[in-house]
């Protein structure tokens, strides 16, 4: 489904990623493990087209989408929880959820999907009306995964979810993600917390200053010791 080929990211004379290269294959939920600094948001960001390639190469489907616009990248679905959730805190739970349709056209349908999100996440149906800024860190977590998901992405990218959260609260947000998968969608998610990701992950790749470290199922990574030292505290 997704195809990065040889990726090189730079911020001036810093180099964030250097000639990554992964696959995801369509209804994989993959991790990215990483220390700060390493280049996980990056990845995202990148994908999303938030930020240009230096060099390499970003397909879905076989189609390259490295010089295409945000906007576009989100029709074609692909849908972004940021890094620090970036809701709009002066807007309701419901204006946030429009902004995450603003590519789609029908009324009905993303009325649909409104209600859908509000069913699947009680706690923003109580508080639909609320601006953004008057929510929990946790409820601001599950406004952002819904309003990615009132763009029916069929990839989903997940930006450190787990940042900040009580451990149930944690548990709540990938029981969702978990769930998404078994819907079909595909979801890549940047996560610290490497034993959440070593239990649900189908795929893991790790980076390391920018580069591709390792990368293998969980049992295989499981054996890798300057793994399991560096992120599994074993």
């Amino acid at each position: 489904m997704l195809e990065i080929d040889a990726l090189t990211v730079d911020y001036g004379p810093i180099h964030a990623l250097r000639e990554v290269s992964l696959r995801v294959e369509r209804g994989q939920l993959v991790g990215i493990l990483g220390a700060n600094g390493a280049g996980k948001t990056t990845l995202l960001r990148t994908i999303s087209g938030l930020v240009r390639a230096r060099s390499g190469s970003v397909r879905l489907d076989g189609q390259a989408i490295g010089s295409l616009r945000p906007e576009a990248i989100v029709r074609l679905g692909i849908g972004h929880v940021p890094e620090g959730r970036g809701i709009f805190p002066d807007l309701t739970v419901c204006e946030n959820l429009l902004v995450g349709a603003h590519t789609r056209t029908s009324g009905a349908e993303i009325a649909a999907d409104g209600a859908r999100m509000l069913e699947m996440f009680p706690s923003l149906a109580q508080r639909q009306k609320q601006e953004g800024s008057t929510l929990s860190g946790g409820e601001q977590q599950m406004l952002a995964l819904a309003r990615a998901l009132m763009g029916r992405p069929r990839l989903l990218l997940a930006d450190e979810v787990s940042l900040g959260l009580a451990p149930v609260i944690t548990k709540q947000v990938f029981g969702h993600l978990q769930s998404l998968r078994a819907q079909g969608v595909t979801v890549i998610v940047v996560e610290q917390n490497a034993h959440l990701v070593m239990k649900m992950a189908d795929h893991v790749y790790v980076l390391k200053h920018g580069q591709l470290a390792m990368h293998g199922t969980p049992a295989e990574l499981a054996s890798q010791r300057e793994l399991t030292e560096a992120y599994l505290g074993e």
